[in-house]
């Protein structure tokens, strides 16, 4: 449970700092400085690490795979994308998103199946 929670920690600072210069529409996007982006990202990006380095840790040492980290960290970086995208950035979701969501559920499926 702890990977878990830090993986969903994680991934809303990772969202935020991948994709927090996009709200506004496209004009406002450009409007920013590339260099103050990338700057800004970076700072979020490394909240971000604090959190996922934990979690991998711990998951390892708890018996998961790298592949089963990997795919569980997917699989909630797409539910956090998701929310923020609709909260955020005030898009929609469309039946692909739900499409692409079944594909990266089925893979954490298959590499969490037996275990």
């Amino acid at each position: 449970m702890p990977t878990l929670i830090l993986l969903i920690i994680s991934n809303v600072f990772m969202t935020a700092a991948w994709y927090w210069h996009l709200k506004g529409g496209p004009e406002v996007a450009n409007a920013r400085p590339i260099a103050m982006v990338i700057a800004v990202s970076w700072g979020i990006a490394l909240i971000e690490y604090c959190f996922a380095v934990p979690a991998n840790r711990i998951g390892y040492a708890q018996g998961w795979s790298a592949g089963q980290l990997k795919i569980a960290q997917e699989a909630i970086a797409l539910i956090v994308f998701g929310v923020f995208m609709v909260t955020v950035l005030g898009e929609a979701v469309t039946w692909r998103h739900f499409a692409a969501f079944a594909c990266i559920m089925a893979a954490a499926g298959f590499l969490f199946l037996g275990k």
